[in-house]
């Protein structure tokens, strides 16, 4: 079977979660660092111009955004499951609350803390990733009202771990735990005073401690010119086809682009290989790594035209 390689940076938040399953499940994989602002030239040609982190590679197939990567795992490697109790709908919807409410609500706080000293490079990045100005006064501003938003959160959470289970859905930890840590763990990473944040919330701060135990699996460094090297010497192993119900009648072979609907919206061309509820992928040609198929969810990116 062909090597799990993750594109991703260290001090990322939603690798962290990844880096989690993989732990759980005792998977050893490939560690290609990427640079965490643009330009990204060994990046690029795998994913045709997405180029958030993390990204996923097996062989000549190329998985973007965490949700895309972890239902892949999954797939590929169901036992321990991420879905330990079977409650699909909880813990994907945990997930995306965790990423677009939790996750947003650490941000402000973080970066606005970090107000005078964001490197210029990195803020002028981020405007262009998410199509507005990263503001940082903004972001200090808004810290106060922030801080509220994470309590109230903070107290849902511990709220439910306050009968003495392990994790937030019972003995097992899966998705929901790993997707709520890992903006705990980002506060806990470069926001000093995170500790006054989580001093209330004992449940909170006990759990984070067995999440984290829960270790990163067997990775091993691996070169980003290796990696393209892996993808032009493979072919994909997609197998086309829709699957019945899709709602606008794409077939395979039809020319489409891929988005995310939030931030990082680079449409992403190719030819419609496989459709379902939860993943589209397109097939795409890049002189540096030859034919890729590659793949993204569909909660949370949009499918038009080409």
């Amino acid at each position: 079977m062909a090597e799990l390689i993750l594109h991703h940076y260290w001090p990322s938040p939603f690798t962290e979660k990844v880096r989690l399953a993989l732990g759980l499940k005792g998977l050893a994989w490939r560690s290609v660092v990427q640079p965490n602002i643009m330009p990204k030239p060994e990046l690029i040609p795998l994913t045709g111009g997405y180029r958030k982190i993390p990204v996923m590679q097996i062989g000549a197939d190329i998985y973007c955004d965490s949700q895309c990567i972890l239902r892949e795992i999954e797939r590929r490697h169901p036992t321990p499951s991420l879905i330990p109790d079977g409650a699909e709908a909880t813990h994907w919807g945990t997930a995306f609350w965790a990423d677009r409410v939790f996750f947003q609500a650490a941000v402000a706080v973080i970066f606005g803390q970090m107000a005078d000293s964001v490197p210029k490079e990195f803020m002028e990045d981020r405007s262009k990733l998410s199509g507005r100005p990263f503001d940082t006064q903004q972001m200090k501003d808004a810290v106060p009202m922030m801080k509220e938003q994470l309590r109230a959160q903070l107290d849902w959470l511990d709220a439910q771990l306050r009968d003495g289970r392990p994790y937030l859905l019972g003995r097992s930890p899966g998705l929901a735990d790993f997707a709520t840590y890992h903006t705990i763990w980002f506060l806990q990473s470069y926001y000093p005073p995170a500790g006054e944040l989580l001093e209330p919330h004992a449940g909170v701060r006990a759990w984070t401690e067995r999440v984290k135990a829960i270790g990163h699996g067997q990775h091993t460094p691996m070169q980003p010119s290796e990696a393209l090297a892996i993808a032009k010497a493979s072919e994909p192993e997609t197998t086309p086809g829709v699957e019945p119900g899709e709602p606008n009648g794409w077939r395979v072979g039809d020319h489409v682009a891929v988005m995310a609907d939030d931030y990082g919206r680079d449409p992403i061309a190719g030819e419609l290989v496989r459709a379902s509820a939860q993943e589209i992928a397109i097939r795409r040609r890049d002189p540096d790594v030859g034919d890729v198929v590659v793949h993204f969810p569909r909660a949370g990116f949009l499918v038009v035209r080409a």
